[in-house]
């Protein structure tokens, strides 16, 4: 999997494989339908976790091939937990999960105040042990940062430790946010855009995001 560290930004992991970026093209595309969309987010999150995965440790084992017994290697015992932020956050779940079927899934819901554009928190649920869980925070977009931000303190505070945080898309503001507030955190992300405009939308982006996985407006 190819990948880069950004120039500016030691905590951005930016993915370039030449398959990400053409299917990143594809949903960048107006017209690109909600099915054909869905399914590119779902397949942009399965090979983003490939690689947020990489530095997982390994213990060995021995199975027994048809042929003879074979030293092998499983993760050692890691736990993952898979947190999507409502409601966009969803699309990325499934993707994830087809890699680290075992993972939990929590779900932090969050909106943005039209006006400050802060984010509220109004839902959050996390699985028990999530103190002990590699986290995996996913939206597709990280435009402010003030969601992100605002799930990983919230997530700091009922104990969580190892977090990264899995976008499509990111702009500048919205890794400076992070950077900001979240010391610690890892950015994996597809593409780094060019700003926000003046709705807080990432130029050029790929519109809203939740709207076109869930064909509402």
């Amino acid at each position: 999997m190819a990948k880069r560290m950004h120039e500016e930004y030691p905590n951005v992991v930016v993915m370039d494989h030449p398959l990400i970026q053409h299917k990143l093209s594809l949903m960048r595309d107006a017209g690109t339908g909600v099915k054909e969309f869905r399914e590119l987010v779902r397949e942009l999150a399965m090979l983003m976790a490939y690689e947020a995965t990489r530095d997982f440790q390994l213990a060995q084992t021995a199975v027994r091939t048809p042929i003879a017994e074979a030293t092998t290697y499983v993760l050692a015992g890691k736990k993952v937990a898979v947190i999507p932020i409502l409601r966009a956050g969803l699309g990325m779940v499934d993707g994830i999960l087809q890699l680290i079927p075992a993972a939990k899934v929590g779900h932090i819901g969050l909106y943005r105040d039209p006006e400050t554009l802060k984010p509220i928190e109004y839902y959050c649920k996390l699985p028990e042990d999530i103190g002990e869980r590699d986290i995996l925070i996913v939206d597709p977009m990280l435009a402010t940062g003030g969601s992100a931000a605002a799930a990983v303190e919230f997530l700091r505070e009922r104990g969580a430790k190892a977090i990264n945080l899995l976008v499509l898309i990111a702009a500048p503001e919205g890794i400076e946010e992070v950077v900001r507030c979240c010391e610690g955190v890892t950015i994996y992300t597809c593409a780094v855009d060019s700003h926000l405009d003046d709705h807080g939308y990432i130029v050029p982006g790929l519109g809203d995001a939740g709207d076109r996985l869930f064909g509402t407006r």
